[in-house]
């Protein structure tokens, strides 16, 4: 053993770990996604619709970096791998991952008509898997300090 605490992250640069700061970027991404396929639906504006294509593959490609960090937690981490939330949120995430790759595919055949139905849906039921996902990150972090140094707990002295 290291001597770390069994709940500090694994992929981490001078203790900081680096899933939670990856993580942002595919959520925000995805989640804008989903905003302009809905603008694209309301206006017709292709304008939308090439953006729904290049925040997907950017979700994607970030999402792959986030998900590099989580693997190699989750695999590291007992606290992240015994937990029902670490398995929703691994689970959960794969899907996710799954979700934006067939939607950037699909999109890339046919950027306008991509969005409506099949652009659109994915969006929706990314964004919905991802709001189960961000919970379940929360309690292992927040609730059970997996992932975080010392545990979640303050420092001695």
């Amino acid at each position: 053993m290291d001597g770390r605490d069994n709940t500090e992250s694994r992929a981490a640069i001078g203790g900081h770990p680096l899933h939670p700061m990856l993580v942002p970027f595919p959520i925000a991404f995805l989640s804008t996604a989903l905003l302009t396929d809905i603008a694209f639906w309301l206006t017709q504006d292709f304008f939308w619709a090439r953006a729904s294509l290049w925040l997907v593959g950017a979700g994607f490609v970030a999402g792959s970096a986030a998900a590099t960090a989580g693997i190699l937690d989750f695999m590291a981490l007992a606290g992240a791998r015994n937990s029902r939330a670490g398995h929703i949120h691994a689970a959960g995430n794969t899907l996710v991952l799954m979700l934006a790759f067939v939607s950037w595919l699909v999109r890339l055949q046919d950027v306008g008509g991509a969005v409506l139905p099949w652009g659109l849906s994915l969006s929706v039921l990314t964004v919905l898997i991802l709001m189960v996902t961000g919970w379940m990150g929360g309690e292992m972090v927040y609730r059970r300090g997996v992932g975080v140094a010392g545990g979640g707990r303050p420092p001695p002295g």
